[in-house]
């Protein structure tokens, strides 16, 4: 993927993205749309059933079907390593002895053709025997509750009672008891956000290609090429140099793409019939077959004294984690570090916790943890402002942390945190008109109306509210996680022009580091054209594209290796040039525009000149400062590399007869330390405002008592449209982060928290409920 581009395309500027234009006129190829020569079709019988015994399993009818190559169950595994998992190796490749989650994979298929393959799985005959349901915290956490897996107690740390209970992280500061009873106003409230699906557009898929070494190529749509190879190679018992992957076109992600879907699932098919397997999810398959965001039930208690200052914060927060662990412990390390929020508060007493169930198994979506606490704490700060008589975004604003602020945790924001800023630029913008839906002529347009769309409504009952909220998420792994990415640069001459040469790992999944990279090279090798490469696994690790940190890590890795080449670049032309010009030797020299100059402008030489024939080339690792586990009894610890912030002001209009919500407007306050693509920022920072919209007032997966989902599709599952959306005017602060690549702050996740409780806010305040669950519905606003 070349990128050429003029000067005016480096960091700071917004260069269109190499695949925009093939992604909007439908060229670019996804995933979905991989085809190879005899290729076979896999497909991947579920199991109908939330927990149940597998008594037996009958392939027979299914294996003799015309079209068919084979039919995989746990039994055809080739090694003793059965189970896989980003944090714990608890999921099973396919399911042995019991299931333990509706649509949990039991067997699977590779025909000649698609609807061939689905058919031979509808006649795989499995008996079942039902057991009894886990499916909230109080038949998790009983005495007699069924325990999920069974030998799991002997791994947890002491802190951990219930072997029901994946990972359990309290923080203790100061002395909450004590600090409640200075306090003059204490509010307390319970709060229960549902389960969220990252819903992004594009299928899970891959295409398995089995090798002439015995090996497989895997290409894939992921978020973590190197995670995926960890977790794939053992089971296929393959070395992991014989397990190549390349990353395909990838049709979004947000978290719903860190854990394995079908990965496994295509190599081993592969593998077994000789031929290339590609598998698609169908859209009801691939709700079960990604995790979701923790649903979480929350417990706050927030004190302060009469003018408004906080005294003390106590809270528990329970995560639904589902049947197998993903990424349940960081969640949970997430949400309690981040659970005060972006304020002050010196006496805390925190639980958080994540339970083994046998809901669906929930792990990363963007926000990570973080949303949960933020729609909470948002609305104790609501109440409480509501209890002192006190403006909201005032009681905020003498709470706001800075820098220098010491967190729950014991760690110093050492980094610019602009809480009561954001706020008042937040406050401060314009508001949308009054009555907006009125036309020039002064007629109503009902199509503006809160269910206008569907003529429900003419305006009877229609009332404004207006709703503030402020958040903080982390930037990069965490907890003593090693987060560090891999960059090879190579710079070259290619028709008398110089070229970059970037190529990392990093998933590119629409969040536009392809361009970002591209911007980076430009800037610090001075050249015009950048080629990136594909990203595969015959270079080093970039970590997941997560945590908003693959700008800050794997840029960082690109920048720190474009300064390794550049360094080569200036010695060599040293050793051809340097007894020609005394400036080689005393002068600050610097690449601009295709020459090496001075840092007074003078030309030296041209990059093509300095290179001739033979490339520049280097690679290797970039880390950011490390950071330290929470200790298990108290939380303390350096636990995050940086924190972000947003703020957000909804204004809705509630039919309070109807029950129907219209967002009017979103606007959102960011600081990015650094927008290296301003553009792409603001696109950043408007989708996850959409999101968290989304979590507010319609998007939730439905479980039922049983533990079966009840809404796998786009039918029932609904996603804000472009008709939900609302204007989002965005201010974005650029305060830089002096530990951080040009002073920049991961962005991606932050508006995700604060835009879910500033909506919920703004219906409150035109309904006057208390609205304490999400997504909230009609039945929530009007009493029925």
């Amino acid at each position: 993927m070349e990128q050429g581009a003029g000067a005016e395309a480096g960091v700071g500027d917004s260069p269109l993205r190499p695949d925009g234009t093939l992604k909007v006129t439908g060229e670019f190829a996804y995933s979905s749309d991989m085809w190879h020569e005899d290729m076979l079709w896999g497909c991947t019988l579920r199991s109908p059933h939330a927990h149940a015994e597998i008594v037996s399993i009958d392939i027979g009818e299914a294996l003799a079907q015309a079209g068919v190559y084979a039919v995989l169950t746990y039994d055809d595994l080739p090694t003793e390593v059965k189970n896989y998992g980003l944090e714990i190796q608890d999921t099973p490749v396919l399911a042995h002895g019991r299931v333990r989650h509706h649509g949990e994979p039991v067997a699977l298929v590779a025909a000649d053709h698609p609807e061939t393959a689905r058919r031979a799985a509808a006649k795989i005959k499995v008996e079942y025997r039902e057991l009894p349901v886990v499916h909230n915290e109080e038949s998790a956490l009983a005495a007699d509750a069924p325990l999920l897996h069974e030998g799991r107690a002997d791994h947890h740390s002491p802190h951990v009672p219930h072997p029901n209970i994946v990972h359990r992280q309290p923080i203790v500061r100061g002395d909450a008891k004590a600090a409640a009873e200075r306090a003059e106003a204490i509010v307390t409230g319970e709060y229960e956000v549902g389960m969220q699906d990252q819903a992004f557009l594009g299928p899970e898929s891959g295409l398995a290609v089995p090798a002439e070494d015995g090996g497989v190529d895997l290409y894939i749509a992921t978020q973590w090429l190197h995670a995926d190879l960890r977790q794939i190679a053992p089971v296929l018992g393959l070395p992991e140099e014989k397990v190549r992957m390349t990353l395909s076109g990838v049709g979004g992600a947000f978290g719903g793409r860190e854990d394995l879907s079908m990965q496994i699932h295509a190599c081993l098919l592969a593998l077994v019939t000789g031929k290339p397997v590609k598998i698609v999810y169908n859209r009801f398959e691939s709700f079960f077959g990604h995790v979701h965001r923790h649903p979480a039930k929350l417990w706050y208690e927030h004190g302060a004294t009469r003018d408004g200052k906080l005294t003390h914060m106590r809270c528990r927060i329970v995560l639904d984690g589902g049947a197998y662990a993903s990424s349940s412990p960081a969640v949970v390390g997430n949400a309690a570090s981040l659970s005060v929020g972006p304020y002050v508060v010196d006496d805390v007493e925190i639980e958080a916790l994540a339970l083994y169930t046998n809901n669906p198994p929930c792990g990363a979506m963007r926000g990570f943890g973080a949303v949960q606490a933020c729609f909470a704490y948002e609305a104790q700060m609501d109440k409480l402002a509501a209890e002192l008589g006190m403006d909201p975004v005032e009681l905020r604003q003498k709470n706001a942390m800075s820098q220098g602020t010491v967190m729950p945790t014991g760690q110093t924001v050492d980094s610019p945190a602009p809480v009561a800023e954001l706020l008042r630029r937040v406050k401060a913008m314009p508001l949308p008109m009054e009555a907006q839906w009125e036309n020039v002529g002064g007629e109503p347009d009902v199509r503006a109306l809160p269910g206008g769309l569907s003529n429900t409504t003419h305006g009877e009952g229609v009332v404004r509210g207006v709703g503030y909220a402020v958040g903080i998420k982390n930037v990069g792994f965490s907890e003593g996680f090693d987060d560090y990415s891999t960059a090879r640069v190579r710079l070259q001459v290619v028709g008398g022009e110089p070229v970059a040469m970037v190529h990392t790992a990093m998933a590119e999944v629409g969040q536009g580091g392809v361009t970002v990279h591209a911007q980076i090279a430009r800037t610090e090798l001075g050249v015009a054209r950048v080629n990136i490469q594909p990203a595969d696994t015959r270079v080093g690790s970039a970590g997941s594209t997560s945590a908003s940190r693959q700008t800050y890590v794997t840029g960082g890795a690109v920048k720190y290796v474009c300064e390794l080449v550049r360094e080569q670049v200036l010695e060599r032309g040293r050793r051809k040039f340097g007894t020609y010009h005394p400036a080689w030797a005393t002068a600050e020299l610097l690449l601009e525009g295709g020459k090496v100059v001075t840092d007074g402008g003078e030309v030296l030489a041209s990059l093509a000149d300095v290179l001739g024939d033979e490339p520049v080339e280097a690679e290797d690792e970039w880390r950011h400062r490390p950071t330290e586990p929470f200790d298990l009894r108290t939380g303390q610890g350096f636990g995050h590399v940086q924190y972000s912030f947003a703020a957000h002001r909804a204004v809705v209009e509630v039919d309070t007869e109807l029950g129907l919500v219209k967002v009017v407007e979103l606007a959102c306050a960011q600081d990015v330390g650094k927008a290296m693509n301003p553009q792409a920022v603001v696109g950043q920072i408007q989708g996850g405002t959409t999101q968290g919209l989304g979590l507010a007032v319609m998007e939730e997966i439905v479980v039922d008592p049983g533990a079966k989902v009840r809404n796998p599709s786009f039918t029932d599952y609904l996603i804000p449209t472009i008709l939900d959306t609302p204007t989002i005017p965005v201010d974005v602060l650029e305060l830089a982060d002096e530990h951080a690549p040009y002073g920049l702050r991961g962005a991606g996740e932050a508006p995700t928290l604060s835009s879910t409780p500033a909506v919920v806010a703004a219906i409150r305040a035109a309904t006057g409920k208390a609205l304490r669950r999400v997504p909230v519905r009609p039945e929530h606003i009007v009493e029925v």
